[in-house]
């Protein structure tokens, strides 16, 4: 994903940055930003590299699902999967997912 120019000429900073700084503001371990990241990776690439914003709780949904059916991950993997997203969704984005 590029960095985007902004109206004031400035670049954006890239989701997966943001991502690395909120996990680092809130002290959480170098392995857990690794995993959360990559987690977050996963997803984006499950839909095709389409924004966070454009998507919602289906999305959400529906990548945790691929993960018990096709991937056969355990429930603690899946629910630090949901836990990136989570973080992802309401300290990055600013957004809260329904359900």
């Amino acid at each position: 994903m590029p960095e985007s120019t902004q109206l004031d000429g400035t670049t954006a900073p890239r989701l997966l940055d943001v991502l690395r700084e909120t996990l680092r503001v809130r002290h959480y371990s170098l392995r857990t930003e690794q995993q959360y990241v990559n987690w977050v990776r996963r997803f984006l690439r499950f839909h095709h590299h389409r924004h966070p914003r454009e998507m919602g709780a289906a999305e959400v949904g529906s990548f945790l699902t691929h993960l018990a059916v096709e991937g056969q991950v355990s429930a603690s993997t899946q629910n630090q999967a949901l836990s990136a997203l989570l973080l992802l969704y309401r300290d990055v984005l600013m957004l809260n997912l329904p359900g």
